[in-house]
């Protein structure tokens, strides 16, 4: 089925390239379940997400090894999860259920898309600066969002932001606070120096070295520490989290989803049905971009490239990751997509769809140690956030800051994410701005019909939204 002598390798290789894989993208498990108790309301818990995460990660998975036999690996994305959680949650204020809708408008949208080969026109329709600057956008959102969660960044009435004080000489702050700030920082170090040294997983491990650090520090340094951040989360009820999965979130796309009467009858039917489909299409392309980056990515990364430079079996791996979001939205979760971080499978000799099943199982036998995770601070997984926001950075360097009709816009997407804590309003701002200063320019003919759509489907959104 694999055809592993036609691709030079053996079941051991995939083995160790699929646990290898695993290792790399655990963190998802830990950071995904935490964001999402962020949600206005509590409608869900760590455990189910949890749960939920994982078995998106599985299908996901299965569904690009086995369609596309590549040794990929899919899970909920970094990113589109800060989109669900903070921004159409909490400040487009759709409710969980209905987000959930969301998510599987944007996995049909991207199965059409495949299906009719449309994906390249859409693709084609938003400018390279856009393009490379949604991924630093997401990443300095997420790496802002981990200062907040471990208390970094505090906030101001002068400045609006600021950063916690750390003096203790004249009691302006207690060690107590500045503990989670520390840790976080010293597991960002950890995370670098152990990616530095090549180290296999350095996201995953500098998330443990940091929980260890902070129960060792904590219960020899602060008053009621056990009481206070242990107690009430020591659990080994395996099967609780399965529970809360059923209850709180599976199918809940189709129980509660598809009831929007709260939100239309705050902010009126025109808006809920532009700001519906610019939500689900900004998705969309954030799903798109990263999904082309990742598979360009890693197959260079082992050579697994056709002669031509083109990722073999393209079309199947993005119908895998778009059926993989439908799914990912019965399980109550985010927008599946494939991880980068299945290059380092790659590179430890992952070369056909048989890693993506072995990386499966092993997101498989995660699920059954939910109440441990539960026990993971939030200051470990936020030195995650920051550290994956770093890695994200990296596309900046494909932007020709030299010419200001790529600088402009690439400069609105990157910086209005964090400032607005809104993903859709820097991709807005970018797109239209690169309009403009081709019209203004005379440069009409750089403007293809598809910019124009998706521009002006943006600019009724923020004439209708709130």
């Amino acid at each position: 089925m694999f055809k592993l002598k036609e691709n030079h390798t053996t079941v051991k290789t995939e083995l160790l390239a699929g646990l290898t894989t695993f290792m790399s993208m655990a963190y998802i498990l830990m950071v995904n379940a935490g964001m999402f108790t962020d949600i206005e309301g509590n409608p869900v818990t760590y455990g189910a997400i949890y749960i939920s995460t994982a078995l998106s990660a599985i299908i996901g998975s299965v569904l690009i090894g086995l369609l596309a036999n590549l040794p990929l690996a899919q899970a909920p994305g970094m990113g589109l999860n800060a989109f669900f959680v903070y921004t159409i949650c909490n400040i487009m204020h759709f409710s969980y259920a209905n987000t959930l809708v969301i998510v599987l408008f944007d996995g049909l949208l991207f199965v059409l898309l495949t299906v009719t080969g449309l994906r390249k026109a859409i693709f084609g329709s938003i400018p390279h600066a856009v393009k490379a600057a949604i991924s630093s956008g997401i990443g300095l959102f997420i790496a802002f969002l981990g200062f907040q969660n471990t208390g970094l960044i505090v906030n101001s009435e002068s400045t609006l932001v600021d950063l916690h004080s750390f003096n203790l000489l004249y009691n302006q702050t207690t060690w107590a606070e500045i503990l989670p700030i520390f840790i976080t920082i010293l597991a960002i170090v950890l995370i670098g120096a152990l990616s530095k040294m090549k180290v296999r997983g350095a996201v995953f491990f500098g998330i443990l070295l940091g929980t260890v650090l902070y129960y060792a520090l904590g219960l020899l340094t602060v008053p009621d520490f056990f009481k206070t951040n242990i107690e009430g989360n020591l659990s080994l009820n395996i099967v609780q989290p399965f529970k809360d999965f059923f209850n709180l979130s599976f199918a809940k796309v189709f129980t509660e989803g598809f009831d929007f009467s709260a939100y239309i009858n705050a902010n009126g039917v025109g808006s809920f049905v532009i700001t519906l489909l610019a939500s689900g299409l900004a998705m969309c392309m954030i799903d798109m971009f990263d999904t082309l980056g990742t598979l360009y990515g890693a197959c260079s990364v082992g050579g697994i490239l056709d002669k031509d430079g083109n990722v073999p079996r393209m079309n199947k791996a993005m119908l895998s990751d778009a059926i993989a979001t439908c799914t990912g939205a019965v399980f109550g979760n985010c927008t599946v997509t494939s991880f980068v971080e299945s290059s380092a499978g790659v590179a430890e000799g992952g070369r056909t769809g048989l890693t993506s099943i072995f990386t499966a199982m092993f997101f498989f036998i995660a699920m059954f140690f939910a109440p441990f995770a539960a026990l993971i601070p939030e200051c470990a997984t936020a030195a995650a956030l920051v550290y994956v926001g770093i890695l994200m950075m990296s596309s900046i360097k494909d932007i020709d800051w030299s010419d200001p009709s790529n600088a402009v816009p690439a400069f609105f997407t990157i910086s209005i994410m964090p400032f607005t804590y809104n993903i859709s309003y820097g991709i807005a701002f970018g797109l239209l701005s690169y309009i403009l200063i081709k019209l203004f320019s005379k440069r009409f003919k750089d403007i293809n019909i598809g910019t124009w759509i998706i521009g002006i489907l943006f600019v009724i959104m923020f004439f209708v939204s709130r």
